[in-house]
């Protein structure tokens, strides 16, 4: 499959993030993730009492919390973590959520293996795409429950 093939069977959200991170150069992807850790939005009060161990991505260096919410047939996904001592996870989920939240699952099921890489590509961040990785197994795998029911 090619490039042009393989991006037009990704869902219209997925495939712009990923057009706009490769048409970018390693300053401006810079400035994009630190654009982007700014408007993570805060963890909603109602997750804030749930047992975190169900929803700790053990994987990252940094502690973060995901939890997923099914409204109306449609996915959405909440983050807790300090934003300013991990810019670049706080970067990366804010990007990932604006991509799937309010989706249906197969939005997040849809979203390509090598997506951490491809968003990552050319920044000196190999270090982190374990747990970026990480999170987004986690993401996809709340997205397979919600589809089996």
């Amino acid at each position: 499959m090619t490039d042009t093939a393989a991006e037009q069977a990704l869902p219209p959200t997925v495939a712009r993030v990923l057009r706009t991170f490769r048409a970018l150069g390693r300053e401006e992807k810079m400035q994009t993730l630190l654009h982007y850790a700014k408007k993570l939005e805060p963890l909603p009060a109602r997750f804030a009492a749930l047992d975190r161990a169900e929803y700790t991505v053990p994987e990252c260096q940094t502690r973060v919390d995901l939890f997923p919410e099914m409204r109306d047939g449609k996915l959405y996904f909440y983050a807790d973590l300090d934003p300013r001592q991990s810019p670049t996870i706080a970067a990366f989920l804010s990007i990932l959520f604006s991509a799937i939240n309010g989706q249906p699952p197969q939005t997040t099921l849809a979203i390509p293996a090598d997506f951490v890489r491809q968003m990552m590509e050319g920044i000196g961040l190999a270090g982190r795409e374990v747990g970026l990785n990480a999170m987004l197994a986690r993401v996809k795998r709340h997205a397979q429950r919600a589809v089996d029911g």
